[in-house]
């Protein structure tokens, strides 16, 4: 099992025994989500093997994958709730994703995140935008969840369109 569901197995039970109703909550969604995952995986696979938990199928990048869709969703729908007048759901969908944020890894600066980049850029010799494709692919493997695709597209984008 790895490092992350282990974490967010815990700190379930540390909100049912505190009694955090909104916490458990967004760790129960949490952890169907990455179950849903590995079942995922094990059925594209072809896996028959007789696990105990479908999240042992997921490795670590792929757990964290499914926690970023999930704080983006969550991210999308407080913009959606904030535009139709609804600040109650909003902040509630905010306050999801601090939740699920906290068992990702630490963010890349916008310095590390050039730095990345530039790496990537100089690994596949790309020279203009047309490559964007190859170079967004290096820096999102050398990101490893520890940047937003957008935002490694914009920094994408601007070294090569200079």
């Amino acid at each position: 099992m790895n490092r992350i569901v282990e974490r967010i197995l815990a700190d379930t039970k540390a909100a049912m025994k505190a009694r955090d109703k909104a916490r458990l909550e967004t760790l129960r969604l949490a952890m169907n989500e990455l179950k849903n995952a590995g079942i995922d995986k094990k059925g594209a696979q072809g896996l028959t093997d007789e696990v105990a938990s479908p999240t042992d199928h997921l490795d670590e990048a792929e757990a964290v994958a499914v926690l970023q869709k999930l704080v983006k969703r969550r991210k999308d729908a407080a913009a959606q709730f904030e535009q139709g007048g609804r600040a109650d759901l909003a902040e509630r969908e905010r306050a999801e994703a601090a939740v699920i944020e906290e068992y990702l890894p630490a963010g890349l600066g916008e310095a590390e995140l050039e730095e990345l980049v530039r790496a990537a850029i100089a690994e596949t010799g790309a020279t203009s935008m047309k490559e964007m494709g190859a170079v967004m692919k290096a820096a999102l493997a050398r990101a490893a969840g520890r940047a937003d695709g957008s935002a490694v597209s914009a920094v994408v984008r601007r070294l090569l369109g200079s």
